[in-house]
């Protein structure tokens, strides 16, 4: 019991460290409790006790995803992400604390950070896609750990964050033993982390462009804003026209959110005038976040650039949309168990094209890349799009919609992961909401003034604008599998028992010393 119960204060830890509370400290801590208890615990224990720490993390951390479709989407979605952690639990139990019992207490503390990212991975990639929100990186936006992002990119900040977790609790297990090197070790490896990371320089440099961000708000919170999408449209272009009123005269672009205009532009005359007259009045390129009726009768999350009153639009289609939100996958067996999965009549669908605008400012020409709500969280989309657009600077563009979530936390996470890709690419992002929060975010992770929920408002920012490539970029997915490489590296150690000249000079840390 007394196991389980500090699993669910860890796990509560995690939440807590997360934007909203932005105890961002509270992250390793929770590692390290996590990582004491599963070293001491069987396999049985390590899977219950991963499960309860997922619980304990997830049912509060993802308590947004219920707050207007009711509770068993909720806690399915938590369950879900929990069973990775039972199956880390699971990992760790066995392969950590068979080191630790064989006296490889160092390999035994690596198990658990290693088995973190690939943990992570898995998630952020099963089912159907995965889910990759909440991951141990995104709690660390304002910790000085985040510039090891434009190394490691998310799996490497989530990879060094719990580090610093099994350095502390290497530390206690060296107290508890009264042992002084293991000890000063723990200590050493814990100071090295923090302050490699934090003496990492991130760039600042670069030419800047003139851009606005309308947050034009909604009639209504929750699900029934779709049912007044004329005036969510109405809302962007009056927060245009104003905008349009003390326009800069080096404005370059203006950046609608994601469902700015759930009315399809394309087939509506009344929205593509509407949207059309922004732009003239403005006298500047739009991106407007839209829902095609197309291919019909399925639809697609697109983002529009209209460059001209009279031009056709540019478009990139969202390439993943949410599985049963957007889409309910293999509707013939869910509908086992719920009959409501026939509410989604027309699916979104995938486009297949990264997103890349080019946009002229007057000091330069700059990509400007679209990411669409749930997008900013998955590594793969960003990079590919960040890696095939260097001939000229770019900036990262996140359209989201978060009226579905109410005064939640999901608006402050998500900023969060923007916060986080910021630092990863080196770019600055032009994060922008229909309801907020809205921002924009300097490379090196820190922002300006930010908008308040379900609040009109229009901002207008100077960028900074990068063309070259971080080492994140550079070493791509490695990012995950090199950490992967070696959890199996350390479960073929495990396997292999250690020689018997090895185990008669070493000492676990959990046996204390004689003392005399």
């Amino acid at each position: 019991m007394l196991r389980l119960l500090v699993a669910v204060l860890a796990g509560l830890a995690l939440w807590l460290a997360f934007p909203g509370h932005d105890l961002w400290w509270l992250a390793p801590l929770s590692c390290a409790s996590l990582l004491l208890v599963l070293l001491r615990s069987t396999w049985r224990g390590g899977i219950l006790v991963g499960l309860v720490y997922g619980w304990a993390f997830f049912v509060p951390t993802l308590s947004w995803s219920g707050t207007y479709v009711g509770k068993l989407p909720w806690f399915a979605l938590a369950t879900l992400q929990a069973l990775y952690f039972a199956a880390m639990g699971l990992v760790v139990a066995l392969v950590g604390g068979r080191l630790l019992r064989t006296g490889r207490p160092y390999a035994a503390l690596l198990v658990g950070p290693l088995a973190c990212v690939a943990q992570e991975w898995a998630r952020s990639t099963t089912p159907y896609g995965g889910f990759p929100w909440a991951r141990l990186a995104f709690s660390q936006a304002d910790g000085p750990l985040v510039r090891f992002a434009a190394y490691g990119g998310a799996p490497g900040l989530t990879l060094v964050t719990a580090l610093v977790g099994a350095a502390v609790a290497g530390l206690a297990l060296a107290a508890y033993a009264r042992r002084v090197v293991p000890a000063l070790s723990a200590i050493a490896v814990g100071v090295v982390v923090l302050g490699g990371c934090a003496l990492i320089p991130l760039p600042t440099n670069g030419v800047r462009a003139t851009v606005a961000l309308v947050q034009g708000n909604v009639p209504v919170a929750g699900l029934e804003f779709n049912a007044q999408r004329r005036a969510v449209l109405d809302n962007h272009v009056k927060g245009t026209l104003a905008l349009a009123a003390d326009r800069p005269a080096d404005l370059s672009l203006v950046i609608w959110p994601e469902n700015s205009s759930d009315i399809d532009p394309t087939r509506n005359a009344d929205a593509n005038t509407e949207i059309r007259d922004a732009v003239a009045q403005v006298k500047s390129p739009i991106i407007v976040g839209a829902v095609l009726a197309q291919p019909w009768p399925s639809l697609s999350n697109a983002s529009m650039l209209y460059r001209t009153p009279d031009a056709a639009p540019e478009v990139y289609l969202k390439q993943h949309p949410v599985p049963f939100a957007e889409y309910i996958p293999d509707k013939d067996f869910y509908r086992h168990f719920s009959k409501e999965v026939d509410l989604i009549e027309h699916p979104f669908v995938a486009g297949h094209e990264r997103g890349k605008f080019l946009i002229d400012a007057p000091a330069t020409k700059f990509w400007a890349l679209p990411t669409i709500c749930f997008e900013v969280a998955y590594d793969g989309l960003i990079r590919d799009a960040v890696t095939h657009s260097t001939d000229h600077p770019s900036l990262l563009v996140v359209q989201t919609n978060n009226a579905t979530f109410g005064y939640t936390d999901e608006s402050v996470q998500q900023f969060a992961i923007s916060r986080v890709r910021a630092v990863e690419h080196g770019r600055s992002v032009a994060h922008v909401s229909t309801v907020g929060v809205s921002g924009f975010v300097n490379p090196d992770g820190t922002t300006g003034r930010i908008s308040t929920l379900f609040t009109p408002d229009q901002m207008v920012g100077q960028p900074v604008l990068r063309s070259g490539l971080t080492v994140a970029d550079r070493i791509g997915p490695w990012q995950n599998i090199a950490p992967t490489v070696a959890l199996f590296l350390l479960v073929a150690a495990a396997v292999r028992p250690p020689c018997p000249a090895r185990v008669e000079s070493s000492t676990p840390l959990l046996e204390k010393e004689s003392v005399t």
